[in-house]
């Protein structure tokens, strides 16, 4: 079957060890079962990969990709929940120490076929496309956990997200706008900055830029680059949701203001199945759709990796098969 895999890592060049091509067909434990992909979003995550981040060299060949929406053996449409539990473990998966997401251990998503824990499936709501569908179980169920989960803050709240065109931040963004959440962003160029606004952002403001008022909370995906900004945008009290570090990942730490105005700092990873039910059903009732930059073919991800790496986005990278 076609798919998208590394079979040897490469730090600083990461599209050097991208294959497209023939991956065997995917093999179904007990208690698991093949999903027909349809639709397959692209993350960072499957940059760091090739970069052999959290993918040591004994586990490959791997076949990248977290994020699809396809048709399970019994002809239904299902969302793939890509959060990998431990055998045995009960309760909030995230919270699992030996968890993993698919294409860390178990062969990923950008194939034509994708083999999954039954439990893993989520059903895909007609309203909503397979490429939609196919962006909500990363990025999207990422957001919907950093704002509605673990921040605590409630609707009427102003909300900075760094970094206004990443798949979270515009999530976050279109998310929080449907809530009743205040949205601000920052962005790197006038570009990113007006289709942030086009999105429902309130206002829109260069890195590093002085706000006029402080934030009740941050949240955060870029890391070193816009970590010390971050932390002084708070109000007393505030809080910033961190999850991830795209720009690095060792910040001066700001403890002086940390503790001194009495910030929060909350570490968020992914989201629970039924976190991602209840995603898609917001999605679905609410009419909120997640923003596609661009859809390709999946023999064409080559193309969909250079954008990505190269920062040429504005929302979702999808590959359909």
């Amino acid at each position: 079957m076609l798919a998208a895999f590394v079979s040897t890592p490469a730090p600083k060049d990461p599209l050097s060890v991208l294959e497209v091509g023939d991956r065997p067909e995917p093999d179904a434990p007990e208690g698991w079962t093949t999903v027909q992909v349809k639709a397959a979003s692209l993350n960072h995550h499957d940059l760091f990969s090739l970069r052999g981040v959290g993918l040591p060299a004994e586990r490959m060949p791997m076949t990248l990709g977290c994020d699809a929406a396809g048709v399970d053996e019994d002809g239904n449409e299902v969302v793939v929940h890509a959060v990998i539990s431990s055998p045995g473990w009960t309760g909030d998966e995230t919270m699992d120490p030996k968890r993993s997401l698919l294409s860390e251990v178990h062969q990923g998503t950008l194939a034509e076929r994708v083999a999954v824990p039954r439990r893993n499936l989520v059903p895909k709501p007609a309203e909503l496309s397979f490429a939609e569908a196919a962006c909500l179980p990363t990025a999207w169920l990422t957001a919907y956990r950093m704002l509605f989960v673990r921040s605590g803050l409630r609707p009427g709240s102003t909300v900075l997200v760094q970094g206004a065109s990443g798949g979270v931040a515009t999530a976050l963004v279109t998310l929080g706008r449907a809530a009743g959440y205040r949205m601000w962003v920052t962005g790197r160029s006038e570009e990113k900055r007006t289709a942030a606004l086009a999105l429902g952002a309130d206002q829109a403001f260069e890195s590093g830029a002085r706000l006029p008022e402080r934030v009740d909370g941050v949240m955060e995906t870029v890391g070193e680059a816009t970590w010390s900004h971050s932390i002084k945008s708070l109000k007393p009290g505030g809080v910033v949701v961190t999850c991830g570090a795209t720009s690095g990942f060792n910040p001066g730490a700001e403890l002086n203001r940390v503790f001194f105005t009495q910030l929060s700092v909350i570490g968020s990873t992914m989201g629970t199945r039924d976190e991602l039910d209840d995603l898609i059903q917001m999605c679905r009732i609410t009419g909120v759709r997640p923003v596609i930059d661009v859809e390709l073919p999946l023999s064409q991800a080559r193309d969909g990796f250079e954008r990505m790496l190269e920062g040429r986005t504005a929302g979702k990278i999808v590959f359909t098969v």
